[in-house]
């Protein structure tokens, strides 16, 4: 299975870190977010990746390189301008194929069952299944609505009444986008999940779990997640992404 990995956004809750770099190249406890996904896809045997790239491209590129390194085979699919969460899917599908593939965020760091997941996908029949958790801050996070297994709406930060979270991680068929105009900006949630539930009501479904799901959508948000993150790992917060350490004022390179 392959999997596209959406790192093309502008990261614009997460300024001024974003300023210089991409979102998914910004590094948590030393490791570029990017890496970090790459090396927890490896893990479940997902190794034939794709990477958009849009903001900041280099940034990406220059940490990831080809995933050698980590056992991956990194391909890249350029946009411009930037095709959001359905256009980048729909501009990818020639280096993904004509099979189901994971489509993850490039900032998502959990730890959900994927293979539970892809078997629970492919078990019912959906054309898009997501990794939902119970919606721990529905102030802050818009929420998906279900019913018997199946999603039947989303939900905006705020609103009253049960949902789920999204974690970042989906498993779909490519029909899901097959059908899109290439090149156009278009959205999932928004737009074109709603449009596929409205024509069968069995299209999306949820997969729930109590996965862990670490956040990195704001500065706050970035550095609890990073002192948490060195908590487990060790600190190598003072480490920049590379192998560098920073003392002091000085950024040290290592020969």
């Amino acid at each position: 299975m392959r999997a596209l990995v959406l790192t093309a956004g502008l990261g614009t809750r997460l300024r001024p870190l974003t300023y210089v770099r991409a979102k998914a190249a910004v590094p948590v406890n030393s490791e570029p977010l990017a890496r970090r996904v790459i090396r927890w896809l490896c893990g479940h045997g997902i190794s034939d990746l794709v990477l958009n790239l849009h903001h900041h491209p280099a940034s990406i590129a220059a940490v990831v390189g080809d995933g050698a390194d980590l056992g991956a085979r990194v391909r890249y699919c350029w946009e411009q301008p930037v095709l959001s969460s359905a256009g980048g899917p729909r501009h990818a599908l020639p280096l993904l194929g004509p099979d189901t593939f994971l489509l993850v965020n490039g900032d998502t760091l959990t730890d959900v069952d994927v293979p539970g997941m892809v078997a629970a996908h492919r078990a019912s029949g959906a054309a898009v299944t997501m990794a939902l958790i119970p919606n721990p801050r529905p102030e802050q996070y818009g929420g998906v609505t279900m019913r018997d297994g199946w999603v039947t709406g989303f939900t905006r930060p705020g609103a009253s009444g049960p949902s789920y979270h999204f974690i970042g991680v989906q498993v779909v068929e490519p029909r899901v986008f097959a059908s899109l105009p290439d090149g156009v900006p278009e959205e999932t949630v928004r737009r074109v999940y709603p449009r596929l539930m409205a024509d069968n009501p069995h299209a999306v479904a949820g997969f729930i779990s109590d996965a862990a799901f670490q956040d990195i959508g704001t500065p706050r948000d970035y550095l609890d997640t990073s002192i948490a993150i060195a908590a487990v790992e060790g600190d190598r917060l003072g480490e920049a992404a590379g192998g560098e350490r920073i003392e002091g004022d000085l950024l040290i390179r290592p020969l």
